[in-house]
């Protein structure tokens, strides 16, 4: 299992939020690119960034620091959601060489264009269940209706997404622990590679999603708790992959 560290835009700055609202904004830094170089020289196999600012609508705002980290630690595999609803906004990213996409408002509203999204670039479309209790979230986790969570994984796999990363909001930022049930559900009936985010905060965190490979899960998503201190990301990441 793989642990990713987390670097969230916004302004072309890392941070964090709370539950996902942008008025609990916690900087964490001005350069990204040197953050992505510290997780590199950690030994991370992957690094998952969201851009904040274009799950709302702007395209444009972290451009410039995605290019930065791609051209800083090319050896790192990046992942990369917020804002991909068309084939073009793929298209522009993975020429920038990022390894895997992340859809998740398209997958709830446009499943078709989800599926040729996915079928263009097979094995490097990830979809992203944002959920509120069974509730999933779209658009930047602002707005209800994206469907039930259960029923929308057990869609995945015929849309042609190759991972499923599931995300408890209520927990995100919050250090209260991973859902581990519903990860473990999401998993079983989506039948896809599932990976854990919202709450990881600690090596028991971790020591809680390890089992739930059996079930399909490949890792876990950790952002402020890896920033904060309250996790080792060495140790987390030796806990996962042993």
């Amino acid at each position: 299992m793989i642990l990713f560290p987390a670097i969230d835009l916004k302004d072309g700055q890392c941070v964090r939020l709370c539950q996902g609202r942008f008025e609990e904004k916690t900087v964490y830094g001005d350069d990204p690119a040197a953050m992505a170089a510290r997780w590199a020289g950690e030994g991370a196999e992957w690094l998952h960034l969201v851009d904040l600012d274009a799950s709302l609508g702007d395209s444009s705002a972290n451009r410039r620091a995605i290019e930065k980290i791609r051209a800083r630690v090319p050896r790192l595999k990046l992942q990369l959601g917020g804002g991909i609803r068309s084939l073009p906004a793929a298209g522009r990213w993975f020429d920038l060489g990022l390894e895997r996409l992340i859809m998740g408002t398209v997958v709830c509203e446009d499943p078709l264009l989800a599926a040729s999204i996915a079928q263009k670039y097979p094995g490097r479309v990830a979809a992203a269940l944002d959920a509120v209790g069974q509730e999933v979230r779209v658009r930047g986790w602002k707005e209800a209706g994206g469907g039930r969570l259960f029923e929308v994984a057990a869609g995945l796999r015929a849309l042609g997404a190759a991972m499923l990363i599931y995300t408890d909001v209520e927990r995100d930022g919050t250090g209260q622990g991973p859902n581990v049930e519903n990860t473990r559900r999401a998993a079983r009936v989506s039948g896809l590679p599932t990976v854990c985010s919202g709450g990881v905060a600690s090596l028991k965190d971790l020591e809680a999603i390890k089992p739930l490979a059996a079930d399909g899960a490949v890792g876990a998503i950790s952002g402020k708790a890896l920033y904060a201190g309250t996790l080792d990301f060495a140790a987390g990441r030796a806990l996962l992959a042993s």
